[in-house]
């Protein structure tokens, strides 16, 4: 009779739940209190007409009996649960042992002796696990539920409410947590609660293409791409000091005291620009000097190779690098000093340490590299686009919603508590001509429009906007406040956050973002029903409202 009963919940459970979400897929979970009784558990359930596939057995028992490599298959089966119409029926002897823990099991049927404990409180909690999480709507509708067993009424829906078909002799356990408002009973004749209450499914509505919205989201921004130069290093000016006087100058190897890593030679520690005269072979130096000049070449040199790291660690522009150090190897051997030098003979390459000659090079190639730098074609930007229609249903409470036109769905939700601001906003862009289209976006399955912010207390988050409005050239991103909100640190932070997002998609070529200009509106509550009194349009009022970026680059607002 008990296991009956608890097929009955189950068969409820699932015509409803199919209704407001396929996917949702409760089970029901028998609990043994010895392994003899599981076969004839197994039995009986097969009577009433299911399957193998809807009943699945577990335990240690049967664990030992099929061994390792048959267990796998069976436990997959048992976590993945969730994710299956079938089995419906989990059957265990204390499954608590199992590490078993899935969250759709929405009705327990304990199967055993008067006398048995059998863990009550860990049968029970086996049960609370949420079934149904991110909807404010049927978050709603849990917290109504909760008020109303606290109260002795008889719930309104069954969301995340754990059904147990339990024997008269346990009565006292559940007493205890009736006198504590957390359990709720219901008579064998309940028939006027439907699982789902007042809950309904909205699918998008035909022609709802007229209404949606093509969301731009920058990949990756418009690059100033500079064109591969055609430069001839042997055309270049030759140095001013003469090479005859610069080797004297350098004297020989007795006036140094560091060691070329490649020759061995000994040199002295020459300080001077950017690092350079600190190399310690040709190669060394030239690597050094390409370095020098990409990074920093509009900039005096500097005298240490601390100094030198710390301009290094965070480079400028160096996608020409290469083509730049086989310019230098080609102008030092062929052009510098008006002659063929080789750097590799004896301790010649020591004399483009010398600071006067260092600069000279990295003079002529720093003149050059600004005119790479203005030599550039425009790369545009790579955006991908999101559809607001990817969400193809909702789900809406009958009491808290409004049906409405300019909409991809024909109903949209707004929170029983607190959300009279939101209702009347969305009858207000309904009811204006110049208004194309608006969409409610739902917090959590448009999950692509959240925005990345960092909280007050220094923790990010995702803020999540209220409305997506469509005039004939712009798109309104708009959050409606009650006026107390409108200075709260955090709001002002998502303020700044979403108005930088619209920036970047301003920042696109107009056929990159649908010939419109984003903008975000802040609508604070006696400012919005004020213009409602005064009978304003909706579409009049985010115009004048929209914030902008003064030339501080701080967000505020017109009005």
């Amino acid at each position: 009779m008990m296991l009956r009963a608890g097929l009955k919940k189950l068969s409820i459970l699932e015509e409803q739940f199919a209704e407001t979400d396929p996917t949702k897929h409760p089970k029901m979970m028998v609990i043994c209190e010895d392994t003899s009784v599981v076969p004839l558990v197994e039995e009986f359930l097969y009577s009433t007409g299911m399957s193998e596939e809807d009943v699945l057995s577990v335990h240690s028992g049967k664990k030992a009996e099929l061994g390792e490599k048959e267990w796998a298959p069976v436990r997959e089966r048992l976590f993945a649960l969730d994710n299956h119409a079938s089995p419906k029926v989990v059957v265990s002897v204390l499954m608590l042992r199992e590490g078993f823990d899935v969250n759709n099991i929405c009705v327990v049927v304990p199967l055993r002796s008067a006398g048995s404990s059998i863990l009550l409180e860990q049968t029970i909690g086996r049960g609370l696990r949420l079934m149904w999480r991110g909807d404010s709507g049927i978050d709603e509708l849990k917290q109504e539920n909760r008020a109303r067993i606290r109260h002795k009424l008889e719930p309104t829906n069954y969301f995340d409410m754990l059904f147990i078909v339990e024997h008269p002799n346990f009565q006292k356990f559940y007493d205890e947590l009736i006198s504590g408002g957390l359990v709720g009973e219901i008579g064998d004749d309940d028939t006027s609660t439907r699982a789902v209450g007042d809950l309904e499914r909205i699918e998008l509505k035909d022609g709802f293409e007229k209404y949606d919205f093509e969301v731009p989201f920058v990949v990756r921004d418009a690059d100033e791409e500079m064109r591969a130069p055609s430069i001839d290093p042997l055309a270049l000016e030759k140095s001013k000091y003469p090479l005859d006087v610069l080797i004297s100058a350098i004297g020989k190897g007795d006036s140094f005291t560091s060691v070329a890593v490649e020759t061995g030679t000994q040199f002295g520690d020459y300080r001077v620009d950017g690092g350079v005269m600190t190399a310690t072979g040709y190669n060394d130096y030239l690597s050094r000097l390409a370095t020098r000049i990409t990074e920093a070449h509009a900039r005096a040199f500097v005298t240490t190779t601390q100094q030198y790291k710390k301009v290094a660690q965070y480079p400028v522009m160096q996608a020409y690098k290469p083509l730049l150090i086989g310019w230098l190897n080609t102008y030092i051997r062929g052009r510098l000093f008006g002659q063929q030098f080789d750097p590799m003979e004896g301790e010649n390459w020591r004399v483009l340490l010398l600071k006067d000659v260092a600069e000279d090079i990295a003079g002529q190639f720093g003149s050059l590299l600004v005119e790479l730098q203005e030599n550039v074609s425009v790369d545009t930007a790579e955006v991908m686009y999101r559809w607001v229609s990817e969400v193809s249903e909702i789900t809406v409470r009958s009491s808290a919603s409004v049906e409405v036109t300019k909409c991809i769905f024909e109903k949209l939700p707004y929170p029983t508590h607190g959300g009279g601001l939101e209702r009347d906003f969305m009858a207000w862009a309904d009811s204006d001509s110049n208004i194309e289209a608006f969409i409610k976006l739902h917090e959590y399955k448009h999950d692509f429009l959240r925005r990345p912010y960092l909280k007050a207390d220094g923790m990010p988050a995702q803020y999540s906007p209220d409305f997506l409005v469509k005039t004939s050239d712009r798109v309104y991103v708009v959050e409606t406040k009650s006026q107390s909100g409108l200075s709260d640190q955090n709001v002002l932070r998502k303020q700044r956050s979403a108005v930088s997002w619209c920036e970047r998609i301003n920042s696109l070529s107009p056929d990159q973002r649908g010939d419109r200009t984003w903008h975000y509106v802040l609508a604070g509550e006696s400012v919005v029903r004020n213009n409602m009194n005064n009978g304003a349009r909706c579409s009049d009022y985010l115009n004048i409202s929209r914030l902008i970026e003064d030339d501080r680059g701080d967000a505020g607002q017109l009005f």
